[in-house]
C-alpha cells in the first residue's frame, strides 16, 4: 500500500499510542518483561559473541539491551551504538564498551565520543510496534531501514520488543525491512514465509546459526579493540 496521507496519519497514530502504552507501564512490569527478555537473549543468542553486534540506547521506555551486550563483550563480542549521520542516510555504527566516553547524538541519544567505526554482524533492533508478518513500526525516520538495505551481507536482524507492542499489520511499505526474528517477554518468534512462528531458543540458536553462515557472518574474525 503506498504511504498515502491517511497511511502516514495512521502509522504516526499508532506510533504514538503505542509508545505512550510503554511509557505508562507499571516499573514493576516493566522490569519483569525486561528480565525475561534478557533471560531469552540469553538462552537463544549467546552466537552473536563471534562477530560485532549492533545495539540502540534505550530510549522512551524501550528494552535496555546493555545488560545483555556487555555479557557478549565479556566473551568475545564487539558492541557499536548507531549514529545518525543525516537525514534520508543509512545509520553508522561506532565502537561502544562499557565507560567509554559518550556525546550527544540526534534525538539526545549518547552516542561513542571519537571511536572506530564498525559493520555490524547482527543487530539488536528496538521495535515500536510489530506485525505478524515480522514487520516492524519504528520511530518514523526510516533510518534502519535503510541501514539493512545498504548493508551487505545483511546483518542478523533482532526485533526488541514487549507483549504491548503487538500489532494486527504495520502496514509495510516496499521499502520496509522484515526482522529475522523478534524477541519479547512470551519468547522468539522466526520470521518465515508463512509469517511469525514461535521457536524453542534452541530452534532460534541454530536458525541464527544458519542465517549467519548463508551470508557470510562474521565478516571477518574478532581482533581485541585498541584502548
Amino acid at each position: 500500500m503506498p504511504l498515502t496521507p491517511e497511511l502516514a496519519a495512521r502509522r504516526r497514530a499508532e506510533r504514538a499510542r503505542l509508545i505512550g502504552c510503554r511509557l505508562a507501564a507499571p516499573a514493576a512490569d516493566h522490569a519483569r518483561w525486561s528480565a525475561a527478555i534478557e533471560a531469552i537473549l540469553e538462552a537463544a543468542f549467546g552466537g552473536l559473541a563471534a562477530g560485532v553486534v549492533g545495539f540502540c540506547w534505550p530510549f522512551q521506555a524501550e528494552f535496555d539491551a546493555r545488560g545483555f551486550v556487555a555479557g557478549l563483550a565479556r566473551r568475545g563480542a564487539r558492541l557499536a551504538l548507531p549514529v545518525v549521520v543525516g537525514k534520508g542516510q543509512p545509520l553508522e555504527f561506532h565502537e561502544w564498551w562499557p565507560g567509554v566516553a559518550m556525546t550527544e547524538g540526534a534525538y539526545g541519544v549518547p552516542v561513542p565520543q571519537g571511536t572506530a567505526r564498525l559493520e555490524p554482524d547482527a543487530l539488536l533492533i528496538p521495535a515500536v510496534g510489530i506485525g505478524p508478518a515480522g514487520d516492524r513500526l519504528g520511530y518514523g525516520g526510516g533510518f534502519f531501514d535503510r541501514t539493512l538495505a545498504a548493508i551487505s551481507p545483511q546483518p542478523v536482524a533482532i526485533a526488541l520488543a514487549f507483549e504491548l507492542s503487538r500489532l494486527t499489520t504495520s502496514e509495510p511499505q516496499p521499502h520496509d525491512v522484515l526482522m529475522d526474528f523478534v524477541v519479547t517477554e512470551a519468547g522468539i518468534e522466526a520470521t518465515t514465509p508463512a509469517g511469525l512462528v514461535r521457536v524453542t531458543a534452541g530452534e532460534a540458536a541454530r536458525r541464527s546459526a544458519e542465517l549467519a553462515a548463508r551470508r557470510g557472518l562474521p565478516r571477518r574474525s574478532i581482533a581485541a579493540r585498541a584502548v
